[in-house]
């Protein structure tokens, strides 16, 4: 432990310069006499470091004392620390890891490609989730992530919705989509995808695996995912909607159905100016449901059958709104009207 953080106090002072005892302290989370220990025991190591005492004073290596990466590009370094994500990094327990070694990198680069690789950190940043959307509960990842590293066998109870599964996989992967985890795991023979928030219970065994010599799990998830989007359930639907609220039927029927929909120009026109699409939508058990959500901007053509359940949801809402406004109604009108008895003389 000691070893790692004078490494760091060594790297902060390379590529920052000059920094107090205080300043030293409270970057590496230790207290400032722990700083001063370590500053001598990198003096006596060999390190040409010294302190300077005085108001403008701190601790500072001798000019020209550096590391270096050799070989290196400054396209290479940019890629090296605009892929270091991180919300994603934290999520897996590696926030302070990345952060060190992008510190350690950042040392032993050149000053030309420091600057590079400086600026973009200054000037990009990744978000892999998306709007108004927290990220899932994953509290089970940090153990499927030092299982995937360790090859060791989990023992979990995974929510497939319509039951609750008991399982012992050999996870040979995580993949982050979408601000959503997924363990890529082998169970009986067959490798398959899970959803870490569906996960009640992993525990990690002491039993471990050989992971299969010819995985690769980059070329794996492509395969699934393009298989899953190919036959996934679906049901084809022609809707007409009014031109403004095509971006929330994207929302809802996803971007790229939206942009493969088919556009139907009515003989005579539209008297609203509306369009009518014809779109394929998945999970077809849910459609009606999803297309309410865009209200009277929308009518669902196509499949006739789906009309009525449409309409029932719909009535449905109304229904619930009119027994609150009634009920709401009631009350004011019970408050509102006064006793006769306390007109009574007594």
């Amino acid at each position: 432990m000691r070893a790692s953080r004078l490494i760091n106090l060594l790297l902060l002072l390379r590529t920052r310069g000059q920094m107090t005892a205080a300043e030293l302290a409270s970057e590496l989370e230790v207290s400032e006499r722990t700083i001063h220990r370590d500053i001598e025991a990198l003096s006596a190591a060999g390190v040409p470091v010294y302190a300077l005492r005085g108001p403008h004073g701190g601790v500072a290596l001798v000019d020209g004392y550096r590391t270096r990466l050799t070989g290196m590009t400054g396209e290479e370094a940019e890629a090296l620390f605009l892929s270091g994500i991180p919300g994603p990094s934290a999520e897996l327990g590696l926030g302070r890891v990345m952060a060190a070694a992008r510190l350690k990198v950042l040392a032993a680069l050149p000053p030309e490609l420091r600057s590079r690789a400086s600026r973009l950190v200054e000037r990009f940043h990744l978000d892999a989730s998306g709007w108004f959307r927290s990220g899932e509960e994953t509290p089970l990842l940090s153990v499927l992530s030092e299982a995937v590293w360790e090859s060791h066998c989990v023992d979990v109870l995974y929510d497939r919705n319509d039951r609750l599964v008991e399982r012992r996989l050999q996870p040979l992967g995580l993949v982050l989509k979408a601000g959503v985890w997924y363990v890529i795991a082998e169970s009986d023979g067959h490798i398959h995808t899970y959803r870490i928030s569906r996960f009640r219970r992993a525990t990690a065994l002491n039993e471990r695996f050989d992971r299969p010599q010819n995985f690769d799990l980059g070329a794996y998830w492509t395969e699934s995912t393009a298989a899953y989007e190919e036959h996934a359930e679906r049901v084809e639907v022609t809707l007409r909607i009014a031109p403004a609220a095509i971006d929330a039927l994207a929302d809802i029927a996803g971007t790229k159905a939206v942009r493969q929909a088919e556009r139907l120009t009515p003989p005579e026109g539209d008297p609203d100016g509306w369009v009518v699409l014809r779109l394929r939508m998945d999970w077809p058990r849910e459609v009606p449901a999803r297309l309410v959500a865009l209200g009277a901007d929308a009518e669902l053509l196509e499949p006739a059958e789906l009309r009525p359940k449409i309409a029932e949801i719909a009535q449905r809402v109304v229904d619930r709104y009119s027994m609150r406004e009634s009920s709401q109604a009631d009350r004011a009108a019970a408050v509102a009207v006064p006793d006769p008895s306390h007109d009574r003389p007594a």
